[in-house]
């Protein structure tokens, strides 16, 4: 039994922890890195939102703007910008030039000041380069093309420097791929433009979270600015793009709002995808120590796990075998709260009231084994009593029968009818003793003064007494007694009576009532021999006086205590017999009436 439940515990608990973990190996290399990119551009789709409610209650404030992306990319680890309509950077000015240009016959750009984005031509790294180049009143052209009142730069060029800044990607589109005769797109056009540098203003290269120092972010709106101009309906422009470069995988999110002034621009951020590659590369490469360590904590848990669980029931178990054999000596511990600790609680109430119940019927049985005997000493003891009574009748009826004494007619006549009497007085006695003991007698209550009713037996034994030359000393007391009136009286009666039969002549017979609290003790103690002590209890019994030899002189049937005793329990009162230093005392408790 133990080895069986143990193992069988340990090999499952072993094999479903080898499923779980197989189940997570799997997740993890197939799904997990799915489930990673769709949560995030999930998370991202919805910062996005946020920020573009955000970016529209900013009005345009540069410094509310560059708040905004701060905390977007702490956020989400994800970098964020807005572009204008032609795809440049809006909030760039710390990183572009200044060109006051000249004259021209399109009055649009004749000695206008235009603001040109460095970050589409070089990268941090250049910075000193830049510096030295692009000094304040250095002339410069600028070829490019022309979006409604907008130039987008593809070649600027510092003249007597012999210094050239070019946007690979614009230039490639505008004067590599782009056929001569390919027209240009919708409301754009080529540009050649000079002027003069007005001002340089440069980032500064400290900025670690500098938007500029993610070439690979400013090369995809550099690449988004060259299809955004290059294609003709590109206010409706908006995707997820997937991007990877150097094995790193990216998330591309374009999405164009209208700002206050009613002009489309676009939100552009980019994340990458490359935490989650990692992670998978990781966990692929260490799962081989990983499946060593949980296999082993997989077996120590289980077995743990199985002796924990086998334990109780293992206890259980032996426990439910003693008490088939009925041992009833042996309870299981609970230590849990859990079912098992319920069933071990059942089992223990369970084997407690099975083990009261088992003693119960011991006891009943033992109760009809004595009941058993005492029907026997009952029919014994009727038997005796019956004896004597029909022998004296018999006796009388031969004598009368052959003549003899005739003279003596009456006497003989008395003597049967006296020992009639005693016979009927004794089928009386066993028919009440019968209805007491058979369980379904009710005593009725009735409210009574004990001294009237002790007064009363008194006067109807004063002939009993007379003849005995006996002295009754009464000491009563004026209170009235919850009881059944008549079954009282008969067992004061019974009382006084068999004073009255073991008191010797000329001796008292003591009657008392005294109060203790709710109940009144009532007491009848006679003067004589006393009891053997072995005797005591043995006196309450049917047919007991008190002598092996059952003796008849006394007279009685035997059965007055016996129904005494069963009147008094059927009142639930109190009741006993005791010697004392002159004689015998029986007494018995009643309540008294409030």
């Amino acid at each position: 039994m133990k080895k069986g439940i143990v193992s069988k515990l340990f090999m499952l608990t072993t094999l479903l922890c080898m499923l779980i973990l197989a189940t997570i190996f799997i997740g993890q290399t197939i799904f997990f890195k799915q489930y990673y990119a769709n949560q995030k551009v999930n998370d991202i789709e919805t910062s996005i939102q946020s920020f573009k409610k955000e970016y529209i209650k900013a009005g345009g404030d540069v410094q509310t703007i560059q708040k905004l992306e701060q905390d977007f990319y702490q956020e989400n680890t994800t970098w964020i910008t807005t572009l204008d309509s032609v795809g440049n950077m809006k909030y760039a000015n710390d990183f572009s030039v200044k060109i006051q240009l000249d004259s021209f016959r399109n009055k649009d750009f004749s000695n206008r000041v235009i603001n040109i984005p460095l970050y589409s031509f070089i990268g941090l790294e250049d910075l000193q380069r830049v510096r030295f180049n692009l000094e304040e009143g250095s002339r410069i052209s600028i070829d490019g093309i022309k979006i409604d009142d907008t130039v987008v730069p593809a070649i600027l060029t510092v003249d007597n420097r012999n210094f050239t800044l070019e946007n690979m990607q614009l230039s490639k589109k505008l004067y590599g791929k782009r056929a001569a005769t390919e027209p240009s797109p919708k409301g754009s056009s080529q540009i050649y433009l000079t002027g003069k540098i007005k001002k340089l203003q440069l980032p500064l290269e400290t900025l670690g979270s500098n938007i500029y120092t993610n070439r690979v972010f400013i090369e995809r709106i550099k690449q988004f600015q060259v299809n955004l101009i290059l294609k003709e309906n590109h206010n409706s422009y908006a995707e997820t793009l997937d991007y990877e470069e150097n094995n790193i995988n990216y998330k591309i999110f374009i999405r164009p709002i209208k700002d206050t002034t009613g002009e489309t621009i676009y939100i552009f951020a980019m994340t990458s995808l490359q935490p989650v590659d990692e992670a998978v590369q990781m966990l692929e490469d260490y799962y081989v120590y990983l499946i060593i360590f949980v296999l082993l904590l997989s077996v120590l848990a289980s077995f743990y796990y199985s002796k924990k669980i086998a334990k109780p029931l293992l206890q259980i178990n032996d426990t439910t075998n003693k008490i088939a054999n009925l041992d009833f000596s042996e309870t299981i511990p609970v230590t849990s709260k859990d079912e098992i600790g319920t069933l071990s609680h059942n089992i223990n109430t369970l084997s407690t009231t099975l083990h009261s119940y088992i003693n119960q019927l011991q006891q009943d049985i033992e109760k009809e084994k004595q009941l058993e005997n005492t029907r026997k000493e009952f029919i014994s003891g009727v038997s005796h009593e019956l004896k004597t009574p029909l022998s004296i009748m018999k006796s009388c009826i031969s004598i009368l029968e052959d003549g003899v004494a005739s003279n003596k007619k009456d006497y003989y006549f008395k003597a049967m009818a006296k020992e009639v009497d005693k016979m009927d007085m004794l089928i009386v006695d066993m028919l009440e003793l019968a209805k007491f003991e058979s369980g379904t007698y009710k005593m009725e209550m009735d409210v009574f003064y004990i001294d009237q009713v002790i007064e009363y037996i008194c006067e109807q034994l004063a002939l009993d007494i007379t003849n005995k030359q006996l002295r009754v000393h009464k000491q009563l007391s004026k209170v009235k007694v919850v009881a059944n009136q008549h079954r009282i009286e008969q067992v004061i009666t019974n009382f006084i009576t068999n004073a009255i039969r073991y008191t010797p002549e000329n001796k008292s017979i003591i009657i008392s009532t005294i109060e203790e609290n709710e109940h009144v003790k009532v007491c009848v103690e006679n003067q004589g021999a006393h009891i053997a002590q072995e005797h005591l209890e043995k006196i309450w019994d049917r047919f007991y006086r008190g002598d092996t030899s059952r003796r008849r002189s006394k007279g009685g049937t035997g059965l007055g205590l016996a129904i005494s005793k069963n009147i008094l329990e059927l009142h639930g009162a109190e009741y006993g017999v005791s010697n004392t230093e002159d004689g015998v005392l029986f007494f018995f408790y009643l309540n008294k009436k409030e």
